[in-house]
């Protein structure tokens, strides 16, 4: 395989780690989180600074009390080492959580950027640091209308979400 189709094949792969680790974010799916990570990832937010297993369980502790959480992943750069076993990233990311602070529902939007570095052991890619950069945010009430005027609209959810189960989406497809 030439070398330009390993690299688009990997970028794919990395690609798919932020994907992953956004829907362990917003499922709060522990497993899924820390399954992005290779064995010794470190994580560096500036506000908590640990190894991959204890910034998961941070994240989750973090987000459990949120009524939604919702990350985006936005423009995504690769670029390869000195080898074909490590890459860097920068990942633009907008997350919005739905929380209670001070006796009020609001919306809290963040956005920024994720700074990787990823390597690929035993032929699999998966971070070894991950970083957060942030750009802007912005916290204003819940207002939400939508929902009052399609109260039998399907609702994201955490592990129950329909992306849980496979069959449930599929038929609910079928079913319009």
């Amino acid at each position: 395989m030439s070398e330009e189709i390993e690299r688009v094949i990997a970028k794919s792969e990395i690609y798919d780690l932020s994907c992953k680790y956004m829907r362990g974010l917003d499922r709060l799916d522990i497993e899924l989180l820390k399954s992005v990570f290779h064995e010794g990832a470190w994580c560096d937010y500036g506000f908590t600074k640990s190894d991959a297993p204890t910034f998961a369980q941070f994240c989750m502790d973090a987000l459990k009390e949120h009524h939604a959480n919702h990350h985006m992943i936005g423009n995504v750069l690769i670029e390869f080492g000195d080898n074909e076993n490590e890459a860097f990233g920068e990942v633009y990311f907008q997350a919005y959580h739905k929380v209670d602070e001070d006796g009020q529902t609001n919306d809290v939007f963040i956005s920024g950027r994720y700074l990787d570095r990823y390597e690929k052991r035993e032929g699999v890619w998966k971070m070894v640091y991950r970083s957060e950069i942030v750009d802007w945010s912005r916290t204003e009430p819940t207002h939400e209308p939508y929902f009052d005027s399609a109260p039998d609209c399907f609702r994201g959810g955490r592990q129950d979400d329909r992306v849980y189960n496979i069959k449930d989406r599929y038929l609910s497809l079928i079913h319009i």
